[in-house]
């Protein structure tokens, strides 16, 4: 059975529907605002990670020779500094933190591609020779055959893996590139994989513009010698990418005697950098989120307390015969604050559902497919923590109308 307080507050809700419905509306809209901003801000999040390549953007560490600025141990600064295939045990062995080490060779430099040949069709892509331990460092999905394996390197194959956008510039549509010969400054490659980047957008592009194959099969065919042309590397877990890479340039300024504050001999990158400006960025953007999403649900819980002094004063004389009956302070303020809470628990929580079911429809059009941002999406700890920020609104709604009305005195209420 109802309890006649809920039967009364509601008829006293019910007698002014249109000041009712007004007052609610801005704490609706409160809600309904911050639940959006939220889920639209966790699905930019979630595009940028994707467009970064998840794992890659985290652990990452990349490391290239210079030109030396500064004399060290008789040698003059405007030295060249090389890598050669002995830096490698070096590196795994004295390097602490570090869980993969792929060294690297590419014809023509960096982001410089050389002329690829199938059956007639010629296309300009990055031609690099490759460790196996390469896909640890960035990932790749293979759609069709294999990645390099350590066979490839002890007997010097020559196989490869294709970019599928390469492949779409090389081969016919639907044709099977698998077992197919590509080749590369008249040496003919046989393919053996064909993969996709994770990632999304110009940089996900530029890597399945490339054609991979084995470091030793790289360097002989290309009369490369022992020559290392940079390294790429991941650390360990419990090892911050940034002191990975600090201890890779330690072990090299030894072999290659560089002065240890030199920064121009060895040019390096590590994508925690990026990935915390990234995570600080939708942190903040998180924080103004709520700040604003949270202003505006308050400004809709105000009105409330507004509306609620208003209805006190239009109680006065029925607050009066309350008191003269025994009702007790408490009991008028519980009175006052019920209706504070029915408010704004009701239209804010019609505004997270209201705002929950509009992030769904919208991860709907947006798909799991889409480059710029993924599915707007609302965490249920979040919601949680959005109907805590309601209650509290609202208990805040009713403290200053029940102490207006708890206020009262019997007799001067009868009176007016």
């Amino acid at each position: 059975m109802i309890p006649d307080s809920w039967v009364e507050l509601w008829e006293v809700v019910i007698r002014n529907k249109l000041r009712t419905f007004l007052t609610a509306s801005g704490v609706f809209w409160g809600m309904f605002m911050l639940v959006l901003m939220l889920g639209f801000g966790n699905g930019l999040r979630v595009g940028v990670q994707k467009a970064m390549g998840g794992r890659w953007a985290t652990n990452a560490v990349y490391i290239w020779g210079g030109r030396t600025t500064m004399p060290y141990k008789g040698l003059q600064p405007g030295r060249s500094i090389d890598y050669d295939q002995s830096d490698i045990p070096a590196l795994m062995s004295e390097v602490r933190g570090l869980e993969h080490l792929a060294p690297r060779n590419q014809l023509g430099g960096y982001r410089n591609g050389v002329n690829v040949v199938h059956a007639g069709n010629a296309t300009n892509i990055s031609v690099s020779g490759d460790f196996p331990s390469f896909a640890e460092v960035m990932p790749r999905v293979m759609e069709k055959g294999r990645w390099i394996n350590e066979l490839d390197m002890a007997e010097l194959r020559k196989n490869a893996v294709l970019g599928h956008a390469a492949y779409e510039q090389l081969f016919e549509r639907g044709e099977d590139p698998i077992g197919a010969y590509v080749t590369v400054n008249g040496v003919a490659f046989q393919v053996v994989g064909l993969f996709r980047s994770p990632q999304t957008g110009d940089r996900g592009d530029r890597e399945e513009m490339a054609l991979h194959v084995p470091f030793t099969t790289f360097n002989n065919a290309f009369n490369q010698g022992d020559r290392v042309g940079w390294f790429a590397a991941t650390a360990r877990p419990d090892v911050a990418a940034s002191d990975l890479e600090a201890g890779i340039r330690r072990v090299l300024a030894e072999r290659h005697q560089i002065h240890p504050d030199d920064r121009q001999a060895i040019g390096g990158y590590n994508s925690q950098e990026e990935f915390e400006r990234v995570e600080n960025l939708f942190a903040g953007i998180r924080g103004l989120v709520w700040i604003v999403g949270t202003a505006t649900l308050l400004s809709g819980v105000v009105g409330v307390s507004n509306i609620l002094l208003i209805t006190v004063r239009e109680r006065t004389s029925e607050i009066g015969v309350r008191r003269a009956l025994g009702a007790t302070q408490l009991g008028v303020v519980w009175m006052i604050v019920q209706e504070a809470l029915l408010l704004t628990s009701v239209a804010g929580y019609s505004g997270l559902v209201v705002g929950v079911a509009a992030l769904e429809l919208a991860a709907y059009y947006v798909g799991e497919g889409n480059e710029t941002m993924g599915p707007p999406t609302i965490d249920l700890s979040v919601a949680l923590s959005a109907v805590v920020v309601l209650v509290i609104g609202g208990l805040f709604a009713g403290v200053i109308p029940a102490r207006r009305a708890a206020a009262i005195h019997p007799v001067e209420a009868l009176r007016s």
